[in-house]
């Protein structure tokens, strides 16, 4: 009897050794992907690499994303809400509303750690909600250009010191990286508009469409598109001429801007050809932003020229689109239109 006890009282020694060393080697492993991440290894090492704002943003959400314990990532850009953009992964439209932070620019600022407290009698342990997050200012050239946010949905306490210190590493390279992309980008863009419109042109049109594709089928988002031209735009040119159709073009591209979201595209595809691009948006979304544009086009009178009417199509990108597939159906839409005797939206 004392044997067969010795021998249970031993083996459970044991167990509990392996038990802690499989726990400081889990701890271990956890803090050297940290520490890899707070160096500049792995995701962060690439962040330079690229002059897309976009791509960099991506990037670095999925070095946050990789970080222990963090459920979701948030990028704020700008400090107001008309000028601010927002990109986010594993997190909702309404949860980047709620847990949207405005950094103080204080230079001497580290981070901002916040604990989110529901009064929801559905709120349990097991429920999903962002239970706390931690915030560090990104900046660039002295600056604070923004915000970079780790969000838990787990109800354990906070974040590790480790893991506080890798997102500040990563914020200290994101806000240099995502600043120089977004220059380069202003920079381009202003050279490559429109001339006449200002809006995008047909070649950024395309660059476009394949990069905010590309990032839908990665986070599994919503794409629309609308097309869509002058009902007419001949005989206005034959009445105007073609110095007065200009100024109908560039009036209506003043009128599609009033109406767009910020985070819409709109370009000039070519002649009375226009374009939306609409990231993160549903076919019905799109039809919606349609009418709108109709509306504003139509609203008031161009003189000499009367009220213009357009036509247009929508489509919603699909599993295997790509960026060709997607124009497509949406002009075939347009020409829908256009043979269903003009003036109105078709979506396919």
């Amino acid at each position: 009897m004392e044997i067969a006890l010795g021998i249970a009282i031993g083996l459970a020694c044991v167990a509990a050794i392996c038990a802690v060393f499989v726990v400081v080697r889990t701890r271990r492993s956890a803090d050297r992907r940290v520490n890899q991440l707070a160096t500049g290894l792995g995701y962060t090492s690439e962040l330079s690499a690229s002059l897309d704002p976009g791509d960099v943003i991506d990037r670095t959400l999925d070095a946050v994303v990789a970080l222990p314990g963090v459920d979701a990532g948030l990028i704020a850009i700008g400090d107001r809400d008309e000028n601010r953009t927002t990109r986010a992964v594993g997190m909702t439209a309404d949860e980047i509303d709620r847990t949207l932070l405005q950094v103080p620019s204080h230079p001497d600022l580290r981070a901002l750690e916040v604990v989110y407290r529901y009064r929801l009698d559905d709120v349990n342990e097991t429920s999903k909600l962002p239970r706390s997050a931690l915030t560090v200012a990104l900046r660039a050239e002295g600056e604070t250009i923004g915000s970079l946010s780790a969000i838990t949905r787990s109800t354990a306490a906070g974040f590790s010191g480790e893991s506080a210190d890798a997102l500040e590493s990563l914020a200290r390279r994101a806000g240099p990286a995502i600043w120089n992309a977004l220059r380069y980008t202003e920079a381009r863009e202003q050279a490559e508009l429109d001339s006449l419109t200002r809006l995008h042109n047909r070649r950024l049109f395309y660059e476009f469409l394949a990069r905010e594709i590309a990032r839908a089928h990665r986070y599994e988002r919503y794409v629309s598109l609308i097309v869509f031209d002058l009902d007419d735009f001949k005989r206005i040119n034959d009445r105007v001429g073609h110095l007065g159709g200009d100024t109908v073009l560039a009036e209506v591209a003043d009128r599609v801007r009033s109406v767009v979201r910020a985070t819409d595209i709109p370009c000039r595809v070519g002649g009375d050809e226009f374009a939306v691009i609409l990231p993160e948006a549903s076919r019905d979304d799109a039809e919606l932003l349609a009418d709108r544009i109709a509306l504003a086009i139509r609203s008031q009178k161009i003189d000499k020229v009367g009220a213009l009417k357009i036509s247009a199509g929508v489509a919603e990108l699909r599993a295997d689109d790509d960026a060709a597939d997607l124009y497509k159906r949406a002009d075939d839409a347009l020409l829908r239109a256009k043979n269903a005797g003009k003036a109105r939206v078709v979506a396919n």
